[in-house]
């Protein structure tokens, strides 16, 4: 249950990192606009033995791309557009995420064979009967014993921790 509380809490901060990160502005945004472009153009015409100028006004409109700078500027003599703290957030997230994979895979096949759990289950057994109780019944991993009224599961899990409860008589 704590594993997934951590992988919980771990996606959350990555997502507060990147909301954060969004907020302040980092990722830069270039937006462009057309502006029309208006082009005048004479044409002059000649015909035999007289001059006629004729001007032709002719409007082409082109489209152009002028980028636009965003609103925040960095300064000149920064090596990096990410600040530093940024740095040292994703460290922090990124040693984080492997010590939960570590974690996680550490937890893994790390049971213990057959007989030496019921190894552990039997020497467990033994500290009780000397304070007086008896075996009643016994299955692989669990032991119940008896003293006067009162009855009690004795059992072993699968990575050889030992768990005592109270049964009904």
């Amino acid at each position: 249950m704590t594993k997934l509380v951590a992988l919980v809490a771990l996606f959350a901060a990555g997502l507060a990192l990147a909301g954060g990160l969004a907020s302040v502005g980092v990722a830069d945004i270039t937006t462009t606009e057309t502006v029309p472009v208006t082009t005048t153009l004479e044409q002059t015409t000649t015909a035999p033995a007289e001059t006629v100028v004729t001007t032709v006004e002719r409007t082409t409109t082109e489209p152009a791309t002028v980028p636009t700078t965003n609103a925040t500027t960095t300064a000149s003599n920064s090596s990096s557009s990410t600040p530093t703290w940024v740095w040292i957030v994703l460290a922090v997230l990124a040693a984080a995420v492997i010590g939960l994979a570590v974690a996680l895979l550490a937890g893994r096949g790390s049971g213990l064979p057959a007989d030496e759990l019921q190894r552990r289950l039997e020497a467990a057994v033994r500290s009780w009967t000397t304070q007086g109780w008896a075996v009643d019944s016994q299955r692989p991993g669990e032991t119940i014993l008896r003293r006067g009224p009162e009855v009690m599961a004795v059992g072993i899990d699968e990575k050889g921790q030992i768990s005592t409860r109270p049964l009904a008589g």
